[in-house]
């Protein structure tokens, strides 16, 4: 099957694209060119580019932009420095994610990109959270490539992007052409993010083909992701998802809460569960039975015919066969036999070296047993 383009004549190279599967959220965009497993090896030893182009992109713009931002989310950005990148949040009033995206901020603009369907929503609340401050929010026509690999810091793919040297992590560069780029926390791998206007795609990607760089499809990016454990918003989070269980704590560049900030939506719940210490469940990787066909996310993960989770995304990984990310109940040992897969039960096994640390009595709950026991 030859994959339709995303936005038209976006593949006129002559390389044969396959779609992402129907039904998949990014549906319309490339799963892979023809050799998802080489791509993905390509991606560990050399260097693949992928277009994530479906991905939404609005921009800040306004004096007050910053701290205006800063009373919405969860991260510290009041004063963010020129040339920053996070991952942030917008959480209910409860504490449960809603939105989360990455955000950059350079020569006076802040840039959040965010899931293809999350962008209108995420622009609709902006656009009515402004009230008095000088602040516009606003579609921004640009699309994002996500370069993976060794490979990425050669001089060659350096020159084909027009800069002299790649950025220190989590911090971003202006392209000579328009945009910029952006070097993601290092969890496996150099990843940076190129975002280029959108009538520039092409150019763009050809230039690096010709600097010898490989395209790849999103599944090659999945599997990056999936194996460094990144959670993806609304594939492995659901309606219930607090930051806590998904690894989203962290100051900016390492994470998308910031514990030292409050005032703003949901920090109650943020705040309670970090001095408690106990998060309802954790985000795992989960090894599937390869012999089987393949769970979807959603699907509920069974421990003795009883529901203990969810699954998130499921991927092919070149070198750990069938894997997921799933969101279970904490406190499940590590040999406790899983199962998933809706009508064709899946067996899967969690990966201990993905299980989160044992669980420390947070401040809060270790002063109420001192209380109980009548200790100081």
């Amino acid at each position: 099957m030859t994959c339709r383009a995303y936005w038209p004549d976006s593949y006129s190279w002559g390389v044969s694209a396959v779609c992402a599967p129907e039904g998949s959220p990014d549906a319309g965009a490339i799963w892979h060119y023809g050799d998802p497993l080489g791509e993905q090896r390509s991606a560990e030893r050399d260097s693949v580019v992928v277009d994530r182009s479906n991905r939404s992109v609005i921009t800040l713009s306004g004096p007050d932009r910053l701290k205006w931002l800063h009373a919405l989310c969860t991260q510290h950005v009041a004063e963010s420095p020129d040339g920053a990148c996070t991952a942030n949040l917008s959480l209910d009033g409860q504490g449960r994610v809603e939105d989360h995206w990455q955000q950059t901020d350079l020569a006076g603009v802040t840039y959040l990109d965010t899931e293809p369907w999350r962008g209108r929503p995420l622009l609709d609340y902006l656009t009515k959270m402004v009230f008095w401050s000088d602040v516009q929010p606003a579609d921004a026509d640009l699309a994002v490539l996500s370069l993976l690999g060794p490979g990425v810091a050669g001089a060659a793919v350096l020159a084909a992007l027009g800069v002299d040297a790649l950025p220190a992590e989590a911090r971003a560069i202006a392209l000579p052409g328009g945009g910029f780029l952006r070097r993601m926390p290092d969890d496996g791998g150099i990843e940076i993010d190129v975002l280029v206007p959108r009538a520039d795609k092409d150019a763009v990607i050809q230039r690096l083909r010709g600097a010898g760089v490989r395209p790849a499809g999103l599944w090659a990016f999945e599997a990056h992701r999936v194996a460094a454990q990144r959670p993806r918003l609304g594939l492995d989070t659901d309606e219930r998802t607090i930051p806590h269980e998904v690894g989203w704590i962290g100051p900016p560049g390492h994470g998308a809460v910031h514990l030292d900030k409050g005032c703003y939506r949901g920090q109650e719940t943020v705040a309670r569960v970090h001095n408690l210490g106990r998060p309802p469940r954790m985000l795992v990787l989960l090894h599937l039975d390869g012999s089987a066909e393949r769970p979807s996310a959603g699907d509920q993960v069974l421990a003795g015919g009883r529901p203990v989770g969810r699954l998130g995304t499921v991927v092919d990984h070149v070198d750990l066969g069938p894997v997921a990310l799933a969101l279970l109940k904490r406190g499940i040992p590590a040999d406790t036999a899983l199962v998933t897969g809706g009508e064709h039960a899946v067996s899967a096994a969690i990966d201990p070296e993905s299980l989160p640390p044992a669980d420390v009595t947070g401040a809060g709950r270790l002063a109420v047993e001192r209380l109980r026991d009548g200790t100081h």
